[in-house]
């Protein structure tokens, strides 16, 4: 069994176009059901806004891999200098169940959720074809950092702004990138929105505060799910993106709001099927808005997960564990 831990996905190598390509495999699996993957139990105990996560899954294709992601979430962790996340991924061989690696990091789960939203931006690139365009992000946790990253490998010499706002004072020296000139560190949620082609949540907000019309056209990643208020669907009911309806449905989402609140049902939703596979955004008028909210699909960690190991076997890098 080979371990890996942070370090050594680090010393793999981090390639954005690499990550969204296992994203759309994993996508074309699911959209002919070759995977497996069952609603996620919440383990809670104590203090209810603690969690942990059980997300197992299978993937078929040329992925073939089969594991289970288990991730805690302490949000106050922060208060005593700890990350807020823990995540553990196990990965087992799809034919006999023999487990092949643990992968010891959150920074895998970061960079499934950052990958999830470059396949949507890759898709709303190729149908807009984007240039000058202006990226807002609100929250500069690790999520936020690796979604800068991200859009920055991925548009580059399009983007012409990125407005950047956390509820924590930052400074001009926390950013070093070559897209440094056109950053700009902003005192409101409400700068990083208003203009943004690319709007990204990217807090650990409980309640909703986002209560402004978004700009016409623009891309809405709601990858932290609980930062707008339900008026949000009048403006992207034409557009309106989940990763999977029964599982982002519920934990008190946006969308399980704008389910009860306003009556939204499956049927007005698109999947991330419908973009990555069947060309969604192709049908839309420019003035669109598109809001995509991915609450997390166990299958995106387990192939991303079998994409490390397999690139670990290859360059040799991880730590071999004795099974017997």
């Amino acid at each position: 069994m080979l371990y890996l831990n942070e370090s050594d996905i680090n010393n793999l190598g981090i390639t954005w176009n690499e990550l969204v390509t296992v994203i759309e495999k994993s996508v074309a699996c699911m959209a002919v059901n070759d995977f497996a993957q069952p609603i996620k139990p919440y383990l809670r105990y104590r203090d209810l806004k603690n969690r942990i996560i059980a997300m197992p899954a299978f993937i078929g294709g040329e992925i073939e891999m089969s594991g289970i992601k288990w991730i805690a979430s302490f949000p106050d962790n922060i208060k005593n200098n700890l990350p807020r996340a823990h995540s553990v991924v196990i990965l087992n061989n799809a034919s006999t169940g023999e487990p092949l690696s643990i992968i010891n990091t959150a920074l895998l789960s970061i960079l499934r959720t950052s990958a999830v939203s470059g396949a949507l931006i890759k898709a709303y690139d190729n149908t807009r074809t984007l240039k000058g365009i202006k990226i807002g992000i609100v929250g500069w946790g690790p999520i936020g950092q690796y979604h800068f990253k991200m859009v920055n490998d991925l548009l580059g010499d399009k983007i012409e702004k990125v407005y950047i706002y956390d509820i924590k004072p930052l400074g001009e020296n926390v950013i070093d990138s070559s897209l440094k000139d056109k950053i700009e560190i902003v005192d409101s949620w409400e700068k990083t929105y208003i203009d943004a082609d690319i709007f990204m949540t990217c807090t650990v907000s409980k309640e909703p505060y986002i209560d402004l019309p978004p700009k016409k056209g623009s891309l809405q990643l709601n990858v932290s799910l609980r930062d707008y208020k339900t008026d949000i669907l009048d403006y992207v009911k034409n557009a309106l993106i989940v990763d999977d309806w029964d599982e982002v449905c519920r934990e008190k989402t946006d969308i399980e709001h704008m389910h009860i609140e306003k009556g939204l049902k499956q049927e007005d939703s698109k999947s991330i099927i419908d973009v990555v596979c069947n060309d969604f955004l192709t049908t839309l008028k420019e003035e669109d808005v598109i809001m995509f909210n991915p609450m997390g699909m166990a299958t995106f960690d387990i192939a991303l997960g079998g994409f490390f190991y397999n690139k670990a076997k290859e360059m040799n890098i991880g730590k071999a564990l004795e099974t017997l």
